[in-house]
């Protein structure tokens, strides 16, 4: 498997450690064959939610590609390196599956006791466990509003072809 997929809770000690799940450690050696990031997590606080964006390299490639996008020496290139690159704390994978989280990292996500890891496919956030709760209600609340935008959310019964009948044998017993 080459995505972080599922999601998983673990403790985190006083000092900041904690388990990365196999699985995300799986992709991520997967994804070091590729480059010179061994053993190595990309992690910084997100744009957008009191957690943490994590991944390997394809993680940092997709922001080389944002980055890309945008003039050079443009302001708006500028913000992002800043608020991305500027931010970036390489955590190194231990021999038991660990990482340290900074403590800047972890205020920034109100993290402390336990962590829980969501993989999103080509990265995964690090939550405050009871946070994650509220931002999973929330998504899953938006998602049946507009799942129509998706083409899911209806059971219409398939068209009769001409050849069958509108009138056979019922299975209500009425």
């Amino acid at each position: 498997m080459d995505r972080f997929v599922s999601t998983f809770e673990n403790k985190i000690d006083s000092k900041g450690r904690v388990s990365v799940p196999a699985s995300f450690r799986a992709v991520l050696e997967n994804d070091a064959y590729r480059s010179d990031s061994s053993g190595s997590i990309y992690c910084y606080p997100s744009l957008d939610a009191p957690a943490l964006d994590a991944g390997g390299e394809r993680l940092a490639q997709k922001i080389d590609g944002l980055l890309a996008g945008l003039p050079d020496y443009s302001d708006e290139r500028d913000e992002l390196s800043v608020a991305l690159y500027g931010d970036v704390q390489v955590l190194t994978i231990d021999g038991d599956g660990r990482i340290v989280l900074p403590r800047d990292l972890r205020a920034h996500a109100g993290i402390e006791g336990r962590v829980t890891f969501v993989g999103l496919g080509d990265k995964f956030q690090i939550w405050r466990p009871e946070e994650f709760a509220d931002r999973r209600r929330l998504a899953r609340e938006k998602v049946q509003a507009h799942r129509k935008l998706f083409g899911a959310g209806r059971f219409a019964a398939a068209p009769l072809r001409s050849d069958e009948s509108s009138s056979g044998g019922s299975e209500d017993a009425s």
